[in-house]
């Protein structure tokens, strides 16, 4: 019987990305937030958020340039169709909120709470992130590009389709984690501090195989001596 020449191909379905096309905008009028607001087709620029409160406020086909959103409280918000450029801040609370064809670009955020978050079709591209708390929350076709996450906490979310493209990761908790599809390949530096034994249902590389193979053995009770 003549053997097959043919290869498997790559069979990891791939992320699908938003494709926002946001409308001619209205600049924000200022006036402060709301508790369940609607803000539909504005552009925030340079806006100073600190501090608000807007819990349940949705945001759609709106675009946030620049803006600081330190301890700004946007619990159970949406975001859909828009994009964040440049939003920096410390103690975000986006807890429960839903972001739907979003894409957050060069953002430089430190203590964001997005426990308990839906992301859907959401890019994340450059910036900086230091301990993102997406503890319980559901990722669904997201994509993590060129960023640095440190020390970020995905303890028992679910991951579908979601990439890590040329990005670091510090200290990483995926603590019951729950993975289908997900593509670790391309990690500039990937560094497990917990939740190792999770990553069934991952895609990784050979030399990152290399990288974990003693926090693997050590899940399995393996000894490596020389």
């Amino acid at each position: 019987m003549a053997r097959s020449n043919s290869r498997k191909t790559d069979t990891i379905p791939a992320a699908r990305r938003p494709e926002v096309r946001l409308p001619p905008l209205v600049p924000y009028g200022g006036g402060g937030l709301e508790p369940d607001g609607d803000y539909d087709g504005l552009r925030f620029e340079g806006t100073d958020l600190a501090d608000e409160s807007g819990p349940g406020a949705r945001f759609m086909d709106c675009a946030l340039d620049g803006c600081a959103l330190d301890r700004a409280e946007l619990g159970r918000a949406r975001f859909i169709d828009s994009v964040l450029t440049g939003v920096r801040g410390v103690g975000t609370d986006l807890a429960g909120a839903s972001l739907r064809d979003v894409e957050v670009v060069d953002a430089r955020l430190g203590g964001v709470q997005l426990h308990g978050a839906v992301l859907e079709r959401v890019l994340v591209r450059g910036g900086k992130i230091d301990y993102l708390n997406l503890r319980k929350a559901r990722l669904k076709d997201v994509v993590f590009e060129g960023c640095v996450l440190s020390e970020p906490d995905f303890g028992d979310a679910q991951l579908v389709r979601v990439e890590f493209r040329d990005c670091v990761l510090k200290r990483a908790d995926f603590s019951s984690v729950r993975m289908e599809s997900v593509d670790l390949r391309t990690v500039a530096e990937l560094d497990i501090a917990r939740g190792v034994e999770r990553l069934s249902g991952a895609v990784i590389s050979p030399a990152q195989l290399m990288e974990l193979a003693p926090a693997f053995a050590a899940q399995i009770g393996v000894r490596v001596e020389a």
